[in-house]
């Protein structure tokens, strides 16, 4: 019998580590080809690792609720056959994380042919720097944590990795620490002298720390009932909470009538549906308004790294999608500027009905730009949303209703029943001015104000 290494697989870009959740197969079962063995979760999507072989599960190698990073060896699959060529037998200390193991340098072929001065600099340079996942990077860049803080932090990942928990726990433990330094006076300044010739003693005045305030603690009665947290509201909250402190939020709103948008929706639908066999919704549309808008206003379609602004060459449309547990996740619908209104519309449904099934794949929600939440599904006229990070902006568009409103006509106004809606942008002003932002979130609604009631589809 051979024994094949399943490793944990590249699960988008950006994605380095995942969780795992659930074993779906004990040492000893059966396993086919492409059979589900596991189930992981990153911070953006859960999703289950198939086998590529078949075989029986011999060992895992990760517990459930710890992190594997992206090419870990996480369990041992026995296959048929000694001559299979992608099996690899176990290392004799299987119970340890693979990548401990070490190869005498000694071993390596022309190693007797490296300088001195090479062997020392390779040698420092694997002392004084580690691996760090791509979320952590940005996490510490977000916090203002600097290289030699990272390399302080320690790891309780794989070989010693800093994992997402590793550096929020450091940022808790920094942020209850008091300022030893308060209480010390100015190296090197000099107290003052006075006309005697003799020092004067100064009281010492302390720095002024930085004010952490700590959440107040919840009062609980015997009949209240606690629900823990599942692990991706606590990722949801870990996300909002540091994209409020990361970017000053301002919103602005606009209101849109959108009459004829309505009227043509109802003029198209049937035939849409008869036609493509699914329904057309308000969202495609939405899409659409935003991304031609997002071509007019590029600065919108921003992120920011440091003091540097990074322009966006795609337009790529998160959408957030409510899930049956109530939690949200935002699938990416990419280049939405290139694509019809038809595709679009297909676009949308697929990964809305793959998120209510809990079908997204980790590449469905990398890449986002620029974010839109219909919270008019819920009845919501207007509100105001936090900005997905890395992005500048996010769009809510509220529910469609009518209202008595002033109609101009070349013979006057009058009073007459429109569909009205709401636009609420939320942006970050560090890069997003007013003026940017209340420009762009018009032009969304001209869009929409303007359409085509010929158009066809």
């Amino acid at each position: 019998m051979a024994t094949y290494n399943l490793q944990l697989p590249r699960m988008g870009e950006s994605v380095s580590e995942a969780t795992v959740v659930k074993w779906l197969k004990q040492p000893g079962e059966r396993i086919e080809e492409d059979e589900p063995v596991l189930e992981i979760a990153t911070d953006k999507v859960d999703s289950d690792v198939p086998s590529p072989v078949s075989g029986v599960l011999k060992e895992q190698l990760f517990a459930e609720n710890s992190i594997a990073q992206v090419g870990d060896v996480i369990a041992f699959i026995e296959v048929a056959g000694e001559n299979n060529t992608s099996a690899v037998e176990p290392p004799s200390h299987a119970s340890e994380p693979i990548g401990n193991q070490e190869t005498a340098i000694n071993d390596i072929p022309g190693i007797g042919q490296l300088t001195d001065r090479e062997t020392e600099q390779s040698t420092k340079k694997g002392t004084e720097s580690r691996f760090y996942s791509p979320l952590v990077k940005n996490i510490a860049t977000e916090e203002g944590i600097t290289p030699e803080e990272l390399e302080r932090i320690p790891g309780t990942g794989v070989e010693g990795r800093v994992t997402k928990q590793d550096i929020f726990q450091y940022l808790e433990a920094r942020a209850s620490k008091p300022d030893d330094s308060a209480h010390q006076t100015t190296k090197g300044a000099k107290p003052p002298v006075s006309e005697a010739g003799r020092e004067v003693a100064q009281p010492m005045i302390p720095k002024a720390e930085k004010f952490v305030a700590a959440p107040p603690a919840a009062a609980i009665s015997p009949q209240d009932e606690i629900i823990e947290m599942d692990r991706m509201r606590r990722l949801i909250a870990d996300h909002m909470v540091r994209s409020v402190q990361t970017s000053p939020h301002v919103c602005s709103f606009v209101e849109a009538d959108v009459t004829t948008l309505v009227n043509w929706r109802n003029k198209v639908k049937d035939a849409y549906e008869k036609r493509e066999g699914e329904k057309i919704t308000f969202t495609p549309i939405f899409i659409e308004a935003v991304s031609k808008a997002l071509k007019d206003f590029p600065m919108v379609n921003v992120s920011v790294n440091g003091t540097q602004i990074i322009k966006k060459r795609n337009i790529n449309i998160g959408m957030a999608a409510a899930l049956p547990s109530g939690n949200l996740i935002v699938p990416v619908i990419r280049n939405a500027d290139q694509l019809s209104l038809v595709g679009l519309s297909k676009a949308v449904n697929d990964l809305a009905n793959r998120a209510r099934g809990n079908k997204l794949q980790p590449d469905d929600t990398q890449g986002g730009t620029f974010t839109l939440t219909n919270i008019g599904a819920f009845g919501n006229i207007m509100g105001t949303p936090i900005i997905n990070q890395p992005q500048v902006a996010i769009l809510a568009v509220g529910t469609i209703t009518k209202k008595p409103a002033v109609i101009e006509t070349e013979y006057g106004d009058m009073i007459g029943i429109r569909h009205m809606m709401y636009l609420s942008l939320s942006y970050d002003h560090r890069v997003v001015d007013g003026a940017l932002g209340g420009r762009f979130v018009k032009r969304v609604a001209d869009y929409l104000e303007n359409w085509d009631v010929n158009r066809e589809i």
